[in-house]
């Protein structure tokens, strides 16, 4: 059994939310907000990776 990477996803605003995106069998709606100095930000629940629209994925 292998387990898939943690989605990354380009954003365009530093304050975003996340719910899982699966309806039902995501997790509770939270607010991240991406740090100007570090460009990106993970969910602490799905390891959903934000990444700020001009910055660098690593």
């Amino acid at each position: 059994m292998t387990t898939q990477a943690p989605e990354t996803k380009i954003v365009e605003k530093s304050k975003i939310a996340c719910d899982g995106g699966e309806g039902a069998l995501g997790h509770p709606r939270v607010w991240l907000t991406i740090a100007e100095t570090e460009g990106s930000v993970e969910c602490p629940y799905c390891d959903a990776k934000y990444v700020l629209k001009g910055r660098d994925a690593a």
